[in-house]
């Protein structure tokens, strides 16, 4: 079971801490693990690279571990930039949700 919590502060999502395997499928195999590890890994990417945010996370691949938090100083640009990212990462995490919650647990506060 993969567990994504998502926290929100005045609307924009602020931090994203996921952990586990989907267990959908066989280690190295699992499409739905992978697809939700591409969702969040980009999400990250955008943020760092796309967004310049310097966003502090970390990441343990061998126990499924990633979080990652955004500084609280961000311009009115930067916060622009993350909430585009972020809300699209909602989405493709509430659609990955939807077709599997047997294999995830997705939650926003």
């Amino acid at each position: 079971m993969t567990d994504i919590k998502l926290k929100r502060i005045n609307n924009s999502i602020v931090e994203v801490e996921a952990s586990g395997h989907t267990g959908y499928g066989e280690q190295g195999e699992d499409i739905v693990c992978a697809g939700i590890s591409t969702l969040l890994q980009s999400s990250l990417l955008g943020l760092l690279q796309v967004a310049k945010v310097n966003v502090k996370y970390t990441i343990d691949a061998e126990t499924g571990k990633l979080k990652f938090t955004l500084p609280s100083n961000l311009t009115a640009d930067e916060k622009h930039d993350c909430d585009v990212i972020l809300n699209t990462l909602l989405c493709g995490l509430q659609d990955f949700y939807t077709e599997y919650s047997d294999f995830i647990n997705l939650e926003v506060i």
